[in-house]
Parts: structure tokens; sequence; C-alpha cells
């Protein structure tokens, strides 16, 4: 892991890894910028909040599952866009009639908020049943052995991390993911480089470190802990013993243990002391599995993006 470096500032402009590609998103705006065959492809666009229409959704512990599904949606679109530009196999399949019907039925834009809104449910059902549900009915089989909350608790903890790291390890060592994951380093030694108020050249990007404190994927991280932390402490206080009432609950408890999270993650971020750097330290070790050190041309992309998202106004993306 590169050593921490003291920084000028710190910035709210972060990012996201697309296929060949970053999504950077500022405090005014968001910028696309995928490196495909022909060069490279660029769309920019206004920021426009839910919360600024409804400032109650802007409210601590409310915030972080609003700003959490917000990123989904932006995130996915990003990924349809940039897969846009992404070489496609020989003997690709035609659209299947399905596909045909739903695209005559809700035409092109429809469609995409379909496919959108559909992508983002199947990925929070998928992470909420791998991460939450299915190691908390895995731990029930403890109570065959034992009544000791205690225990099945601990088991749950150790499934809940121990499925996380094996699917996050598998994953990275992908081809393709791992390419993604070389532009996720891009993208934070990009920002680092801004953050040290340094010219944003390849040169100077090349020397900054991958492992960023305020990174999403840290926020994963910190998600599975804090759950970990809140069941143990509602079920030890309000004990349930069928499994699937449990997992209901844990359901019920979600938009909390999401909020917690992004509180925690902006002190953490805001703050550089011995606490909140021991404190950052599992998101940082995390990274070591999803950010790959980038070449010059990935590097590029991210310098590219970044320029298109800091404002014009000094200092109005401080954390």
């Amino acid at each position: 892991m590169a050593d921490k470096q003291p920084s000028a500032f710190r910035t709210t402009i972060g990012g996201q890894a697309l296929i060949e590609g970053i999504l950077m998103r500022g405090p005014d705006k968001q910028a696309i910028v995928v490196r495909s065959p022909e060069g490279l492809v660029i769309q920019e666009e206004p920021l426009k909040l839910i919360k600024d229409r409804y400032p109650i959704l802007g409210w601590p512990l409310i915030r972080g599952s609003v700003t959490f599904l917000d990123s989904m949606v932006r995130g996915v679109k990003a990924l349809m866009f940039s897969a846009d530009y992404f070489p496609e196999e020989a003997g690709v399949e035609e659209p299947s009639k399905f596909e045909k019907w739903l695209d005559q039925k809700l035409g092109n834009e429809k469609m995409e908020k379909v496919v959108i809104g559909f992508s983002v449910v199947v990925a929070v059902c998928f992470s909420v049943g791998i991460f939450m549900l299915l190691p908390t009915f895995l731990a029930s089989f403890v109570e065959l052995v034992t009544d000791s909350v205690l225990v099945r608790n601990l088991v749950d903890a150790v499934l809940r991390i121990a499925i996380f790291m094996t699917y996050m390890i598998m994953v990275s060592r992908m081809k393709d993911i791992k390419r993604v994951f070389s532009y996720h380093g891009a993208e934070h030694k990009s920002i680092f480089c801004y953050e040290r108020g340094l010219d944003l050249t390849v040169e100077n990007v090349r020397k900054m470190p991958r492992h960023h404190p305020r990174c999403g994927t840290s926020f994963l991280m910190v998600v599975i802990i804090v759950a970990i932390l809140v069941n143990t402490v509602v079920f030890a206080l309000f004990p349930v013993k069928n499994v699937f009432l449990r997992m209901l609950v844990q359901l019920a408890l979600l938009p909390l243990v999401v909020g917690i999270t992004y509180e925690f993650n902006r002190y953490v971020g805001g703050h550089d002391n011995p606490v909140t750097n021991l404190l950052a330290k599992p998101g940082l070790w995390m990274q070591n599995f999803t950010t790959f050190e980038p070449d010059d041309s990935m590097m590029e992309v991210a310098i590219e993006a970044l320029k298109r998202v800091i404002p014009q106004e000094a200092g109005k993306d401080r954390w």
C-alpha cells in the first residue's frame, strides 16, 4: 500500500471506474470520459440532486441512503454509456423478441430508464442477499449445537466478512474487471494530485498513491462492519429466535446502517488524526483488491474527467 501523504485540502469530488473510462462527479456537474477505439468520448451534464427539491432528504442519517441510491443509478447509467463504446465480440446475438417488443412499446429513453431501474434493483437485492441475509441464514445452523446468541452473532459476523472478501478477491482476478480496477486507481491518483495542488499531468499523477480514504469501496466494507455492530446490539437487546424474522429485521435496519456508515465516512474523510486514520485502515486495506496501478492512457482519461468537474468558484468543492 502506498504511504498516505498530507494533502493540501480535501475535495468532495469523487468518481467511479467504467469500462475503459471514468465517471467524475463534482459539486455542480458530472463528466464521463471513455477511451473508445476512435479516441476520447466525453459527456457532461449538470447535477440535479433530489435533496435540492426535498431538503429533508439531505438530513443526517437520511441522506446516506438517498446518496447511495442516487450514486447507483448514475453509476449504472454511466456504465451503460461506456459499454456502448466497448468493442463488441464477433457473433453477438441479435436482440431477443422481448427486447424488440420493449423497445417498440417504450422507446429508447423509457427503455433505458427501465433497464437502469431493473439493474439497480437487481444489484441491491444481490448485495443484500449475498452479504447480509445469506450469512444470517447459514449462522442459524449454529443453533443446532448451541443456544448462545453471542456465538451465533460471532459466526454471522465471520461469515459476512469471509463471503464479502472472497467475492471481492475472486472478482479482482478477472481480466476485464482488473482493467476496470486500474481505472479506479487512476481516479484516486488524479484526485490526490488535485488535492495537493499539483498540476494535473500524467507525470504528477503517476507519483500519487492509489489508495484513497474517501473511496466508495471503503463505504461497502464499512457497511458490512456497521451492520454487524448494529445487528449485534439490536438482537442482544431484543432476541429474535426465528431466522426469517431476523432477516426481516435486518432489512428494516438497512437504511439506518447505510445512514450511519455515510456519516461515519464523512467524519473520517474530513479529519486527519490518529483515531480517524486508524478507523480508515479497513477501507484502505480493502482497496488492495479494488484498485490497481493504471497505465498512462488511463491517467489521461482520469485527468480529463477531473478537469471538467472542478468548480470555477475556488473552494466550492472543499470537504
